[in-house]
């Protein structure tokens, strides 16, 4: 079998996630994806792929009195209680 070459552009979108354990999440994830699968709620609900990958990511938990900064961030989706595209994009 011949190796293919990815060759996709990341067309970012921002997302906002809240974990089981209060924890909120916000990030950008790549929609650049194969048709039907890209949306950002497409990401979160498909049981194509277990985690959803995040980059550019802050996350601020209860207790903590800053945010942490990650790069980047695989969330495992059975741990999502809700998660929405940030208003504020085209």
């Amino acid at each position: 079998m011949a190796e293919q070459t990815l060759n996709k552009e990341i067309k970012n979108r921002t997302v906002r996630i809240r974990l089981i354990d209060g924890s909120q999440v916000s990030g950008q994830v790549n929609i650049n994806r194969d048709p039907g699968y890209d949306r950002a709620s497409d990401l979160v609900t498909s049981y194509r792929e277990p985690f959803l990958i995040l980059f550019d990511v802050t996350v601020n938990t209860s207790g903590l009195e800053s945010s942490i900064k990650h790069k980047t961030l695989f969330i495992n989706k059975s741990h999502i209680i809700w998660a929405a595209p940030d208003d504020t994009q085209k």
